[in-house]
Protein backbone atom coordinates (compact mmCIF):
# COMPACT_ATOMS: atom_id res chain seq x y z
CA UNK A 1 0.00 0.00 0.00
CA UNK A 2 1.25 3.39 -0.73
CA UNK A 3 0.81 5.49 2.21
CA UNK A 4 0.97 8.80 0.00
CA UNK A 5 -2.27 10.45 0.18
CA UNK A 6 -3.97 7.91 2.48
CA UNK A 7 -5.51 9.43 5.81
CA UNK A 8 -4.14 7.83 8.77
CA UNK A 9 -5.57 8.29 12.64
CA UNK A 10 -3.33 8.09 15.64
CA UNK A 11 -4.45 7.37 18.92
CA UNK A 12 -1.80 8.29 21.56
CA UNK A 13 -0.18 10.21 18.92
CA UNK A 14 1.51 13.62 20.76
CA UNK A 15 4.34 12.17 22.80
CA UNK A 16 6.67 9.01 22.19
CA UNK A 17 6.30 6.13 19.91
CA UNK A 18 2.68 7.73 18.55
CA UNK A 19 4.31 11.23 17.69
CA UNK A 20 7.44 9.50 15.71
CA UNK A 21 4.60 8.00 14.15
CA UNK A 22 2.29 10.47 12.77
CA UNK A 23 5.55 12.44 11.50
CA UNK A 24 6.64 9.50 10.05
CA UNK A 25 3.37 8.69 8.13
CA UNK A 26 3.22 12.51 7.42
CA UNK A 27 6.62 12.06 5.64
CA UNK A 28 5.00 9.24 3.23
CA UNK A 29 2.63 12.00 2.37
CA UNK A 30 -0.13 10.96 4.86
CA UNK A 31 -2.73 13.37 6.31
CA UNK A 32 -2.52 12.57 9.90
CA UNK A 33 -5.18 12.94 12.53
CA UNK A 34 -2.77 13.38 15.93
CA UNK A 35 -5.48 11.77 18.70
CA UNK A 36 -5.13 13.08 22.80
CA UNK A 37 -6.69 12.89 25.40
CA UNK A 38 -4.40 15.08 28.11
CA UNK A 39 -1.38 15.48 26.34
CA UNK A 40 -3.26 18.86 24.10
CA UNK A 41 0.24 20.80 23.97
CA UNK A 42 2.51 18.15 22.60
CA UNK A 43 -0.21 16.90 20.48
CA UNK A 44 -1.12 20.09 19.03
CA UNK A 45 3.10 20.56 18.40
CA UNK A 46 3.04 17.14 16.16
CA UNK A 47 0.52 18.36 14.16
CA UNK A 48 1.71 22.40 13.76
CA UNK A 49 5.01 20.36 13.06
CA UNK A 50 3.83 18.30 10.04
CA UNK A 51 2.28 21.08 8.97
CA UNK A 52 5.20 23.24 8.80
CA UNK A 53 6.89 20.87 6.60
CA UNK A 54 4.16 20.64 4.08
CA UNK A 55 1.94 18.26 5.50
CA UNK A 56 -1.62 17.45 6.57
CA UNK A 57 -2.49 16.89 10.19
CA UNK A 58 -5.36 18.25 12.63
CA UNK A 59 -5.29 17.33 16.93
CA UNK A 60 -8.47 15.78 18.02
CA UNK A 61 -8.89 15.08 21.87
CA UNK A 62 -10.83 12.02 22.79
CA UNK A 63 -10.64 9.49 25.53
CA UNK A 64 -10.55 6.12 23.69
CA UNK A 65 -12.43 4.15 26.11
CA UNK A 66 -15.22 6.11 25.60
CA UNK A 67 -16.74 4.63 22.45
CA UNK A 68 -19.05 8.32 22.27
CA UNK A 69 -16.06 10.20 21.88
CA UNK A 70 -14.15 7.70 19.78
CA UNK A 71 -16.80 7.80 17.03
CA UNK A 72 -17.22 12.01 17.54
CA UNK A 73 -13.65 12.00 16.50
CA UNK A 74 -13.71 9.59 13.61
CA UNK A 75 -16.98 11.74 12.15
CA UNK A 76 -14.77 14.72 12.54
CA UNK A 77 -11.95 13.25 10.72
CA UNK A 78 -13.77 12.27 8.10
CA UNK A 79 -15.82 15.92 7.83
CA UNK A 80 -11.73 16.93 7.49
CA UNK A 81 -9.97 14.89 5.29
CA UNK A 82 -13.01 12.39 3.59
CA UNK A 83 -12.09 8.93 4.93
CA UNK A 84 -9.64 6.90 7.36
CA UNK A 85 -7.62 4.41 5.86
CA UNK A 86 -4.66 3.62 8.06
CA UNK A 87 -5.28 3.33 11.89
CA UNK A 88 -2.41 3.21 14.56
CA UNK A 89 -4.29 1.74 17.97
CA UNK A 90 -0.82 3.30 20.32
CA UNK A 91 -3.04 4.93 23.13
CA UNK A 92 -2.19 3.50 26.04
CA UNK A 93 -1.69 3.43 29.85
CA UNK A 94 -0.47 1.88 32.85
CA UNK A 95 0.06 1.54 36.74
CA UNK A 96 3.62 0.65 37.80
CA UNK A 97 2.72 -1.83 40.52
CA UNK A 98 5.65 -4.88 41.74
CA UNK A 99 4.27 -8.12 39.87
CA UNK A 100 4.28 -10.08 42.92
CA UNK A 101 2.01 -7.32 44.96
CA UNK A 102 -1.40 -9.07 43.65
CA UNK A 103 -3.00 -6.54 46.30
CA UNK A 104 -2.48 -3.54 45.09
CA UNK A 105 -3.95 -4.36 41.13
CA UNK A 106 -7.55 -3.54 42.62
CA UNK A 107 -10.49 -3.77 40.00
CA UNK A 108 -9.92 0.11 39.50
CA UNK A 109 -6.58 -0.49 38.21
CA UNK A 110 -7.99 -3.59 35.93
CA UNK A 111 -10.88 -1.30 34.74
CA UNK A 112 -8.67 1.24 34.16
CA UNK A 113 -6.05 -0.69 31.63
CA UNK A 114 -8.51 -2.57 30.35
CA UNK A 115 -10.76 0.37 29.25
CA UNK A 116 -8.27 1.96 27.62
CA UNK A 117 -5.38 -0.45 26.35
CA UNK A 118 -8.19 -3.14 25.22
CA UNK A 119 -11.43 -1.52 24.91
CA UNK A 120 -10.09 1.57 23.21
CA UNK A 121 -8.92 -0.47 20.11
CA UNK A 122 -11.81 -2.06 19.58
CA UNK A 123 -13.56 1.07 19.52
CA UNK A 124 -10.91 2.85 17.61
CA UNK A 125 -10.94 -0.49 14.58
CA UNK A 126 -14.67 -0.48 14.95
CA UNK A 127 -15.15 3.09 14.37
CA UNK A 128 -13.09 3.27 11.39
CA UNK A 129 -13.72 -0.08 9.67
CA UNK A 130 -17.00 0.87 7.76
CA UNK A 131 -14.62 3.74 6.22
CA UNK A 132 -11.90 1.44 4.76
CA UNK A 133 -14.53 -1.51 3.75
CA UNK A 134 -15.82 1.23 1.70
CA UNK A 135 -12.42 1.93 0.31
CA UNK A 136 -12.01 -1.68 0.10
CA UNK A 137 -8.77 -1.53 1.57
CA UNK A 138 -7.11 -0.07 5.13
CA UNK A 139 -4.85 -1.61 7.52
CA UNK A 140 -4.92 -1.32 11.65
CA UNK A 141 -1.61 -1.93 13.91
CA UNK A 142 -2.13 -2.35 17.61
CA UNK A 143 0.57 -1.24 19.88
CA UNK A 144 1.46 -4.55 21.84
CA UNK A 145 4.32 -4.81 24.06
CA UNK A 146 6.48 -8.00 24.72
CA UNK A 147 4.85 -7.98 28.24
CA UNK A 148 1.63 -9.53 26.54
CA UNK A 149 4.15 -12.39 25.48
CA UNK A 150 6.38 -12.58 28.39
CA UNK A 151 3.84 -11.91 31.17
CA UNK A 152 6.73 -9.39 32.68
CA UNK A 153 5.84 -5.96 32.42
CA UNK A 154 5.27 -2.45 34.66
CA UNK A 155 2.21 -4.62 36.24
CA UNK A 156 0.21 -7.65 36.14
CA UNK A 157 -2.78 -6.11 34.56
CA UNK A 158 -0.56 -4.15 32.34
CA UNK A 159 1.39 -7.52 31.13
CA UNK A 160 -2.43 -9.21 30.80
CA UNK A 161 -3.77 -5.94 28.83
CA UNK A 162 -1.02 -6.27 26.20
CA UNK A 163 -1.74 -9.78 25.50
CA UNK A 164 -5.39 -9.63 24.78
CA UNK A 165 -4.56 -6.65 22.51
CA UNK A 166 -2.59 -9.05 20.68
CA UNK A 167 -5.70 -11.70 21.45
CA UNK A 168 -7.97 -8.59 19.97
CA UNK A 169 -5.41 -8.37 16.60
CA UNK A 170 -5.74 -11.97 15.92
CA UNK A 171 -9.66 -11.97 16.17
CA UNK A 172 -10.08 -8.27 14.19
CA UNK A 173 -7.45 -9.79 11.23
CA UNK A 174 -9.89 -12.86 10.74
CA UNK A 175 -13.61 -10.63 11.21
CA UNK A 176 -12.07 -7.66 8.77
CA UNK A 177 -10.46 -9.41 6.34
CA UNK A 178 -10.18 -9.59 3.06
CA UNK A 179 -10.54 -5.83 2.75
CA UNK A 180 -8.42 -5.22 5.98
CA UNK A 181 -5.24 -5.82 7.35
CA UNK A 182 -4.95 -6.20 11.09
CA UNK A 183 -1.58 -6.72 12.85
CA UNK A 184 0.49 -6.12 16.09
CA UNK A 185 3.50 -4.74 16.92
CA UNK A 186 5.18 -5.45 20.40
CA UNK A 187 8.29 -3.37 21.73
CA UNK A 188 10.58 -4.26 24.22
CA UNK A 189 12.14 -1.62 26.27
CA UNK A 190 11.70 2.00 24.57
CA UNK A 191 13.55 5.35 25.22
CA UNK A 192 9.93 7.38 26.34
CA UNK A 193 9.32 9.02 28.75
CA UNK A 194 7.83 6.11 30.26
CA UNK A 195 11.34 5.45 31.57
CA UNK A 196 11.98 8.75 33.53
CA UNK A 197 13.48 8.13 36.65
CA UNK A 198 14.16 4.98 35.60
CA UNK A 199 17.65 6.08 33.27
CA UNK A 200 20.14 3.81 35.59
CA UNK A 201 17.75 0.77 35.03
CA UNK A 202 17.78 1.48 31.14
CA UNK A 203 21.66 1.84 30.92
CA UNK A 204 22.24 -1.48 33.02
CA UNK A 205 19.37 -3.48 30.42
CA UNK A 206 21.13 -2.60 27.30
CA UNK A 207 24.51 -3.98 27.16
CA UNK A 208 22.78 -7.10 28.08
CA UNK A 209 20.79 -7.05 24.79
CA UNK A 210 21.77 -9.03 21.73
CA UNK A 211 21.74 -5.97 19.76
CA UNK A 212 23.56 -3.90 23.01
CA UNK A 213 20.90 -1.08 22.45
CA UNK A 214 17.28 0.18 23.56
CA UNK A 215 14.88 0.66 20.75
CA UNK A 216 14.11 4.21 19.65
CA UNK A 217 10.36 5.30 19.29
CA UNK A 218 11.40 5.78 15.61
CA UNK A 219 12.36 2.60 15.46
CA UNK A 220 8.91 1.19 16.33
CA UNK A 221 7.16 3.95 14.34
CA UNK A 222 9.36 3.45 10.90
CA UNK A 223 8.34 -0.39 11.59
CA UNK A 224 4.44 1.03 12.13
CA UNK A 225 4.57 2.71 8.66
CA UNK A 226 6.57 -0.64 7.13
CA UNK A 227 3.83 -2.88 8.52
CA UNK A 228 1.04 -0.82 7.16
CA UNK A 229 2.43 -0.80 4.03
CA UNK A 230 2.80 -4.53 3.33
CA UNK A 231 0.01 -6.22 1.91
CA UNK A 232 0.65 -9.78 2.35
CA UNK A 233 0.52 -9.81 6.63
CA UNK A 234 -2.67 -9.72 8.64
CA UNK A 235 -2.91 -11.22 11.99
CA UNK A 236 0.75 -10.89 13.45
CA UNK A 237 2.51 -9.89 16.17
CA UNK A 238 5.41 -8.60 15.19
CA UNK A 239 8.20 -8.12 18.12
CA UNK A 240 10.99 -5.41 18.08
CA UNK A 241 12.87 -5.83 20.73
CA UNK A 242 16.44 -5.48 20.40
CA UNK A 243 16.81 -9.20 21.18
CA UNK A 244 15.75 -8.36 24.12
CA UNK A 245 13.12 -12.02 24.64
CA UNK A 246 15.32 -14.24 22.82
Amino acid sequence: MDLNGKVALVTGGGTGIGRETCIALAKRGAAVAVNYSRSKEEAEETAQQIRNEGGRAIALQADVSSDSEVRRMVDRIVQQFGTVDLLVNNASITRHIPLDDLEAATEDVWDALFDVNVKGMFYCARAVAPYMKQNKQGAIVNVGSIAGQTGVGSSLPYAVSKSAVHGLTKSLARALAPEIRVCSVAPGAVATRWWAGKEQQMERLSPNLPLQRISTAEDIAHFICATLEQEAITGQIITLDCGQTL
